[in-house]
């Protein structure tokens, strides 16, 4: 038998814990077959985009539900930018309870659905009220499940699109991780599907900083697991912004909240937030290509690190920069060289330190990761939702 994290597999076996470990290691395979998918539906895919794109007025909203949702929150502001359209990233929690708080009646909409399963009460609840309530709405629905219920909803309709994941991105673990990431990769590829082979290009810089993160770096993160913090942050600006909210939900899942876990933006951190520091407080800072966003970055860099205490700042960065690393307890940089790889691409490689470090420190605190909360009270489905009639 192997080795995931330098732990054998047995081991992983007997904690309970073989199915994540094996889930997040996979990745930089499953990126690859999922660039295979959208490769081989090229067609198909661009000529549904480009329907949908040329609708006047046209609003697409990417939702989910949980870390679901968190795909949304990475790609909105890239999608936006590049698209020229307004892009929002709603939960589907949000949308069922207020359905008329976001679903615009008048307004051309795409709904890009992202679902492990697909059978989550929400989200199928989500699609019918977007069918009910706007009248020109396409349904587009990114998932790694063929047999759920919402790639059963959307198939056979040509106003809809079902992009369907790698089989073994459907993460038989408790979180969402190798899901997570492989719909990320789907939705900023198919909204750019005429740069494909550059964006293929770009995923093979990814593949390679994910596959060092995996196969070198596991014991310096297991490193800062021994440090035994109890408060773990995570910040980050833009794309990063949702990525630092998926990444606090693994360390919570993960250790079944027995680690206290927070996000925030760069500038918002010091408007209150920041008060959760102290002497058992490691913060993750993702830091951006953004030239501008990083000057920002690099000020609170500066300054947690200067505060008086014993918490400590980990900088995660596209490219080694000795600026950074004086400034920081930690450095990892995911090359030796520059890129301008932008921030929404960068988060694939990026919520691997997570996931890792949320796995290690699960494993330390002797739970299991494939089922952190045996008792039932929190599923890997959601389970107890009443989805109630909507009469307005």
């Amino acid at each position: 038998m192997g080795k995931i994290f330098n732990i054998e597999e047995e081991e992983l076996q007997n904690l309970g814990g073989f199915n994540t470990a094996k889930e997040i290691q996979q990745q930089p395979e499953i990126w690859s077959e999922t660039l295979e998918i959208v490769k081989n539906n090229k067609e198909k895919i661009s000529k549904y985009i480009k329907k949908q794109l040329n609708k006047k007025d046209l609003r697409i909203i990417l939702t989910g539900a949980g870390t679901s949702a968190f795909v949304g929150e990475v790609a909105a502001p890239y999608l936006g930018r590049l698209l020229g359209k307004r892009v929002e990233a709603i939960h589907t929690t949000d949308i069922v309870s207020n359905p008329e708080d976001y679903l615009e009646k008048e307004t051309p909409t795409v709904l890009v659905s992202f679902a492990r399963s697909g059978n989550s009460p929400e989200s199928v609840a989500t699609y019918n009220l977007a069918e009910k309530l706007i009248d020109h709405v396409g349904q587009l629905v990114i998932t790694c499940n063929k047999e759920g219920a919402l790639a059963q909803k959307a198939k056979d309709d040509e106003k809809n699109l079902v992009v369907l994941m790698p089989e073994k991105s459907n993460d038989k673990g408790f979180a969402m991780t190798s899901s997570f990431t492989s719909m990320l990769l789907t939705t900023l590829t198919i909204f750019d599907i005429d740069n494909l082979d550059k964006n293929i290009d770009t995923m093979g810089k990814i593949i390679k900083g994910a596959s060092k993160i995996i196969n070198n770096e596991s014991k310096e993160i297991l490193d800062l697991v021994n440090l035994k913090y109890d408060r773990v942050i995570y910040l980050g600006s833009s794309s990063l912004k949702g990525l630092a909210r998926e990444s606090a939900l693994k360390g919570l899942e993960l250790a079944s909240g027995k680690v206290v876990t927070s996000y925030d933006s760069v500038l918002a951190f010091r408007h209150g937030p920041k008060s959760i520091i102290n002497d058992k407080t490691l913060v993750f800072m993702f830091m951006s290509n953004d030239k501008h966003a990083r000057k920002y970055e690099m000020d609170l860099l500066k300054e947690i690190n200067n505060d008086k205490g014993q918490h400590k700042i980990i900088a995660i960065t596209p490219e080694y920069e000795e600026e950074v690393k004086e400034n920081s307890y930690k450095m990892f940089s995911l090359s030796d060289e520059k890129n301008n790889i932008k921030e929404a691409y960068l988060a694939l490689d990026y919520i691997i330190y997570a996931q890792v470090f949320a796995f290690l420190y699960s494993k330390e605190l002797g739970i299991s990761p494939d089922n952190p909360r045996p008792d039932g009270t929190v599923n890997r489905v959601v389970k107890g939702v009443i989805i109630h009639q909507y009469d307005k």
